[in-house]
């Protein structure tokens, strides 16, 4: 599969899984996408990385010195772990950092 097509398809989940109240769900698909996002803007500069992780992938994000601090922020903010409770421990709509990260890093994505 296209790497455009996962990231329309993690997108679609990660909004399914919040119309059906599962947050949790929504976002793994949002860490999903940006991950998507990340392999492919590495790959196009350059820098491949040869992982399965999205956390690995979002990390090496953080490093790029070309990247806005807002950019690595949102990054950062897919890279969160839940809290006990299963909540993030800030206030941060992860599918909006998602999209915001793949617009920037792959502009046009979506056309």
């Amino acid at each position: 599969m296209h790497w455009k097509d996962e990231l329309r398809r993690e997108f679609e989940q990660a909004e399914k899984a919040r119309t059906s109240g599962n947050e949790g769900r929504a976002r793994v698909c949002a860490r999903r996408a940006a991950g998507i996002a990340a392999r492919e803007y590495l790959k196009r500069i350059g820098q491949p990385v040869q992982t399965a992780s999205v956390l690995t992938l979002l990390n090496h994000i953080q490093t790029q010195t070309a990247l806005s601090p807002d950019l690595k922020q949102a990054a950062a903010h897919l890279t969160l772990r839940v809290t006990e409770t299963f909540s993030l421990p800030v206030s941060v709509d992860l599918i909006a950092e998602a999209r915001k990260l793949c617009q920037a890093l792959l502009p046009n994505w979506d056309e």
